[in-house]
Parts: structure tokens; sequence; C-alpha cells
């Protein structure tokens, strides 16, 4: 007997649908979990961003160096978010496969258009199951659609304490001056400043040109990933 094409679509009996019905279910389910996670890492550093703030304009003679720890808390979380959201992605993937592939058909007219293969794509992904995106993806995703905001936040914020803080500056070479910390010279901490902003943005921009790159070679949208 012939083996059978992988690329061809199987036809399933009432069983197998209900299975597959429970199997979907199942799968919004944890996809639901894991996005809950990603909001709760979310959550934690804008409050901890919130203290942040608190602390630093209590008063005009405080440090505004909580301004600036703070951004190790927020690295954490964002490297802590990432890792969530790789998980997240794999849960998600599955789903919208099967809303595509399989649902979308069903509910059809009939004219809808299956990608090739897509059940045995979908069988490799259960029987070895993988991320479907990089680290630096999934950072740049999460930088781009909530963290930019946070750092954006913080930056203003910091700036902002340099400038105004304990009085208003009269002239630009007093923001150096006021951003010392201990024997570390203002303009060394401000690169720092910088070179950490960069960094966050050019990761950012590289996993969007990567998501535009992905999508252009997709032979369906289906978003596996």
């Amino acid at each position: 007997m012939p083996d059978r094409d992988p690329s061809e679509r199987k036809s399933l009996d009432a069983a197998e649908i209900g299975a597959i019905a429970h199997l979907y279910r199942g799968e919004v389910y944890r996809s639901t979990v894991w996005r809950t996670r990603l909001d709760t890492t979310t959550n934690w550093a804008v409050v901890t961003l919130g203290v942040a703030l608190s602390i630093s304009f209590t008063s005009p003679g405080t440090s505004p160096i909580p301004l600036i720890l703070v951004g190790i808390l927020i690295f954490f979380f964002l490297m802590l978010e990432a890792r969530r959201y790789r998980y997240f992605n794999v849960w998600r993937a599955r789903c919208r496969w099967m809303e595509i592939h399989f649902f979308a058909p069903m509910l059809g007219n009939g004219d809808l258009h299956l990608e090739e293969g897509w059940q045995q794509r979908l069988a490799d992904d259960y029987l070895h199951p993988h991320y479907h995106v990089s680290l630096w993806v999934a950072l740049g995703r999460r930088i781009r659609r909530n963290y930019f905001w946070i750092l954006l936040i913080q930056t203003i914020a910091y700036v902002g304490k340099l400038i105004v803080h304990p009085e208003p500056i009269t002239e630009l070479a007093q923001i150096p001056e006021r951003a010392a910390i201990g024997l570390v010279p203002g303009s060394y901490v401000l690169a720092l400043g910088g070179i950490y902003c960069a960094t966050w943005g050019a990761v950012a921009v590289w996993s969007w040109r990567d998501d535009v790159r992905r999508a252009a070679t997709r032979r369906a949208p289906s978003s596996m990933g």
C-alpha cells in the first residue's frame, strides 16, 4: 500500500473533529494564561518606574539615581517578558493555524484556500516543539508594543530631573555636572544612558524589519510563528 502524500489533506471523522475542537480549546487556554503572564511583568515594570519617579521627585534635593537604578529592573522584566512571549507565541500560533486551516474552511462557503500540508506542519510542531521566534525578535516585539513607552517615560523623567532640580538650569553645561555619580563623570553617565536607549531602539527596529521580511516570505497569512 503506497504511503500517503504528507501534503494531502487528511479526511477527519466526527471523533477526530471533536478531538481537534478540544485541542483548540486547550491551546486557547494556554495562550490566555501566558498572555496574562506577559501583562504581569509589564505591570511590574510600570510599578517600579512609578516608585522611582516618586522617590526622585519627592523634593528638589533628591538624587536622580533611582531613575537610573530602575533601568536595571526594567531590563530584568523585559528579558523575563521576552522569554514568556516566546512560550505564548507557540500557543498563539497553533491557535491561529487551526482557525485559518480548520475552522475557517468549515464555516466558509468552500472557496477558502487551504495551505498544502497544513495538517502535517501542525503535527510536526507537536512532535518537535520549538520556539517560533528568537529571543531578539521577542525582545523587539515587547519593546515596540509596551516597553518603548516605559523607557521613554524613564528617559524624559531623568532628563527632566536634571534640568529642573535642585533648581532650573541656566546653561546646558550644568546637565553633565548634575548627572555625575560619585567619581563617575556625568558625561560618562549620560553616554551610558544614551547607549542603553540606543541599544533597545536598535533591537526594536531590527525585529520590526525581521517581522516584515518573514511576512513577505510567508506562504500563507496564518502566522505560524
